[in-house]
């Protein structure tokens, strides 16, 4: 399993998922089912599989959510095209040294402008 400390994301995507629907193992079995990634973990492939399965079963949960969400006028394009861009930037630093004393900036920047975004 790989823990926390012996992460393969930086500080920045480590807090993104601290903050999201998802564990860093989910993200890790996510990433692994999609090819983009590799990870080994030391579990029992029934384990692994098991969590494989609640890794799709939650993803498909945030898909519905944001079908919903859309839907009714909750989630608005404006939101949407803030999602995507700052989609973009975390694309752009999840393979960035980015210096410890910016990391706060940048995890203050994306969290107002999820809150702007949720606008509640």
């Amino acid at each position: 399993m790989a823990e926390i400390n012996d992460s393969n994301f930086n500080n920045i995507i480590k807090e993104i998922i601290k903050k999201s629907l998802f564990t860093e193992r989910q993200i890790q079995i996510i990433l692994n089912q999609k090819n983009l990634s590799e990870f080994n973990f030391t579990i029992s492939k029934g384990a692994y599989f098991r969590q494989v399965g609640q890794s799709r079963e939650k993803l498909m949960g945030l898909f519905y959510s944001i079908i919903l969400l859309r839907g009714l006028g909750i989630l608005l394009p404006d939101d949407i095209d803030v999602i995507s861009r700052l989609a973009e930037q975390v694309s752009v630093i999840k393979d960035s040294d980015v210096f410890p004393e910016r990391e706060e900036q940048v995890m203050n920047v994306i969290d107002k402008l999820v809150r702007q975004a949720c606008g509640m």
